[in-house]
């Protein structure tokens, strides 16, 4: 199997080679661009969170005229001296006439130029708009409904008992159904409702367990710039301020190939949430008000209900549960008796402080409560967890720039008395030379429920850590990027039973020598303690678990019509006397003629054991997402075709599959196929209604 995933790599670059001479002009892929912050696969990111984002701010552009340094930062795309010499250029020349004016900002090379077109827009004269809020929204373009239907093809287990009474049965069909709509106008309104029936789950009106034909719904009603209210919205939504140690939502990457534009947070305050993940967003009300030009507030108040299985027992003398349930799925009895059961409300307020341009503080003080306590299982890493019914948070930020640095920071504090820091700063060295440093210190009693600060692990507890990130132009066709990244855990974690350390190394070399070709090679070497067994006693003893990752990627344009992308993805994990290993080769192609586009792909992978599973990012039905785990030995293949039907109509279809050949049935428990492969298929329509 490696030989012919070998064979087959060597086959890819020699056409690659001789369809180079055929090029033309190539133009702006979105889904190459949102694959560029996929390329290190975290496990602890929210992947379909981060792509909405995107997503998002491609449908909604920001204007270059009007942006601040925050929202700017915000899109990762540019650079701290970018942004001062964006904002000087504009008070020296005047607001942008055009967007052909950016290529002569100082500083702004072809590379980010590139980028960054496809997300900004120019209104150079500042026209105000006299119409009414209602005839805007009537009359606004930006307005449409979408569709989505997918399923498994292949029966599973949970689908195939025949006893409908039978506890452990999924209780509905096995399709999907997505419906999504929404009108917004950047700075003004934004309007929208989602809800979503999983694969299992019954369409049904039982209010008694809370469903309502689709068991998740999400809306919300969003108005700014109404005065001096900036931001008001009704129903669900996301903050995000600071550095994210209590409020932390929007766009945030991680660690990644951007190495430096990523080390800091930008302050977006109120977002409207429209993701169809069950969790880690807030219901109810929020609004800013702008108090003078200095100083403005941010309320907030929510309560919504989760998902959690109650106990009772004889160790607590009260009902209880002792984890959030996330999955979002209620397809079993079981998974519909835990809908639900936990009411978590949240309220607080925020206050900013902008003394000039470039400088901002604030405050965050926030109190959580539950409507039953969390009592954790018995474990000695659950020990400095939280547990309880009620939690306060108080945090203090601020940033700043000054000539080429950029100061950022955050400590917070919660109702343990655990303290959570972050401080940072980047700089543009020189017009070749970008840097970041951070430092971070998450003590282990530590607690917050919404916080996205940078990290190692999932949550902002127990861990302490340096990153130092760089970003080196040797030329307009060439550049480096690299991170280090230190840390440790002072306490144990779920797998870790000691304290222990690690480290992250990530090196990128990226080569675009014209438009229509962009090669990149990267690697990277992270070292993280690990369970290991041994010990006449059978004590669990831990050891240093080394995972190398490197890969190889090309894009190329064959011609206005058609796009090719190669990848070889292998990596190696050591733990102990033990060496595993897995490799994936992947060929994709695009063809887009006028209306029309279809592209596809073929991966061939081996790997051996979890640590060595391969992800990939694919191409989607739009507002979808998917990045499968590439796991044992096998082939995958996808086909997505779309048709711009007419200028309200836009249609999708995807089919893909999954062939194992170390294996005779796919998947566990409910999800059980006989068989050795997985089938999907995905339908999606779009309808702007203006």
């Amino acid at each position: 199997m490696r030989y012919l995933l070998f064979c087959t790599l060597l086959l890819i670059m020699g056409i690659h080679h001789r369809l180079y001479a055929q090029q033309q002009t190539g133009v702006f892929d979105l889904a190459d661009f949102i694959e560029s912050f996929f390329n290190v696969q975290e496990e602890n990111l929210n992947y379909e969170e981060l792509y909405e984002r995107l997503l998002l701010l491609y449908e909604e552009p920001i204007d270059l005229n009007r942006a601040n340094p925050e929202i700017l930062r915000s899109t990762h795309l540019l650079s701290l001296r970018q942004i001062m010499a964006l904002l000087e250029y504009i008070k020296q020349n005047g607001p942008l006439l055009s967007l052909y004016e950016v290529p002569y900002i100082p500083g702004f090379d072809a590379n980010t130029v590139e980028k960054l077109l496809p997300f900004v827009t120019i209104n150079p004269l500042g026209l105000s708009d006299n119409r009414s809020l209602i005839q805007r929204i009537k009359e606004e373009s930006n307005n449409y409904f979408i569709l989505r239907y997918n399923r498994v093809l292949e029966q599973r287990r949970g689908y195939s008992i025949a006893d409908n009474s039978n506890t452990s049965r999924y209780k509905g069909d096995p399709n999907t159904v997505y419906l999504r709509y929404r009108i917004s106008r950047p700075g003004d309104f934004s309007i929208g409702f989602t809800l979503e029936k999983d694969a299992g789950e019954a369409a049904v009106w039982a209010p008694s367990s809370r469903r309502y034909l689709a068991d998740f719904w999400s809306g919300h009603i969003l108005l700014e710039n109404k005065g001096k209210w900036k931001k008001i919205v009704i129903g669900d939504y996301q903050l995000q301020f600071g550095q994210g140690l209590v409020y932390g939502a929007g766009f945030n990457v991680g660690k990644g190939a951007f190495t430096v534009n990523t080390a800091q947070k930008a302050e977006l305050g109120i977002r409207p949430y429209t993701s169809v993940l069950e969790s880690g967003f807030l219901r109810g009300v929020a609004a800013t008000y702008q108090v003078n030009k200095k100083w403005r507030a941010t309320f907030f108040g929510s309560r919504l209900r989760q998902d959690a299985h109650i106990k009772t027992s004889n160790r607590v003398p009260f009902p209880y549960f002792s984890a959030f349930q996330r999955s979002g799925y209620h397809r079993t009895d079981s998974e519909v008796r835990n809908k639900h059961q936990i009411v978590e409300s949240n309220y607080g307020v925020n206050l900013s402080y902008k003394p000039s341009r470039l400088t901002r503080l604030g405050m965050v003080g926030t109190i959580s409560e539950l409507s039953k306590p969390l009592v954790r299982k018995k474990s000695p890493y659950n020990i400095f967890n939280f547990s309880g019914s009620y939690n306060y948070n108080l945090s203090f930020y601020g940033n700043t720039s000054w000539r080429q640095f950029s100061l950022f920071g955050e400590v917070a504090t919660s109702k343990s008395g655990g303290l959570g820091s972050i401080v940072g700063l980047t700089t543009s060295l020189s017009p070749r030379i970008d840097f970041a440093l951070l430092w971070r210190r998450y003590e282990r009693d530590f607690h917050t429920f919404y916080s996205t600060a940078f990290a190692e692990s999932s949550g902002n507890v127990n861990e302490y850590g340096i990153y130092w990130g760089i970003k080196y132009k040797l030329n307009k066709k060439f550049f480096l990027t690299a991170y280090y990244d230190s840390f440790r855990f002072p306490w144990l974690k779920f797998r870790i039973a000691r304290p222990s350390v690690g480290s992250d190394f990530f090196f990128r070399a990226n080569y675009q020598p014209s438009r229509h070709l962009a090669l990149y090679f990267q690697y990277r070497k992270k070292i993280k303690a690990e369970n290991i067994s041994g010990g006449t006693h059978k004590l669990i003893k831990t050891a240093p678990g080394q995972r190398n990752q490197f890969l190889l990627h090309m894009n190329l344009s064959v011609n206005e019509h058609l796009k090719l992308s190669s990848r070889i993805q292998y990596s190696n994990f050591y733990l102990g006397n033990t060496l595993t290993d897995g490799l994936a080769v992947v060929q994709d192609a695009r063809y887009t003629w006028g209306n029309f586009e279809i592209s596809g792909r073929m991966a061939l992978f081996d790997t051996e054991g979890a640590k060595n599973r391969q992800y990939v990012y694919e191409r989607d039905v739009l507002y979808a997402f998917s990045i499968p785990a590439y796991s044992g030995r096998g082939i995958r293949n996808y086909l997505l075709v779309s048709f711009k039907a007419s200028r309200k109509i836009s249609l999708w279809a995807r089919i893909a599959r999954t062939t194992y050949y170390d294996r005779n049935q796919v998947g566990s428990g409910l999800e059980l196929i006989e068989g050795n492969h997985k089938t999907d298929i995905k339908l999606q329509l779009r309808y702007r209604i203006r």
